[in-house]
């Protein structure tokens, strides 16, 4: 059965954020997508109490697990009541823009009201 949830274990976050080659810090933390313990994918992200920044997602390749993850990801920040969502340069921009979720380009914003809409282009 697929779970998506966030890592607890802040030592194997590190080496998640050390092996992508992303700069950790105490507001770093990831959200994984797991078959039994088997990770299938994952997000890296920094979240304060004002906003949340997604520095990477894996896989990309495959778009309805990816959008998944991503959008389990904005929902943990959601519970902790931040909206305002970014991403970050680590993060390729034709992805974001394949399934719809930029809201502002030129600031790198990710529309997190799409947390309470369908993927409509998962599958494509």
């Amino acid at each position: 059965m697929l779970t998506l949830s966030p890592m607890a274990e802040k030592k194997k976050i590190a080496e998640l954020f050390n092996e992508k080659g992303i700069s950790l810090s105490e507001f770093s933390g990831c959200v994984t997508a797991k078959n039994g313990d088997e990770i299938l994918g994952l997000c890296l992200y920094e979240l304060t109490d004002k906003k949340i920044t997604v520095q990477y997602i894996e896989p990309l390749n495959d778009i309805p697990l990816a959008d998944g993850i991503l959008r389990s990801t904005l929902h943990v920040a959601a519970e902790r009541s931040v909206m305002n969502a970014f991403y970050a340069d680590t993060l390729p921009e034709d992805f974001l823009k394949k399934i719809s979720f930029i809201k502002d380009a030129e600031q790198k914003s990710l529309d997190i009201d799409k947390l309470f809409k369908s993927c409509s282009s998962c599958g494509k």
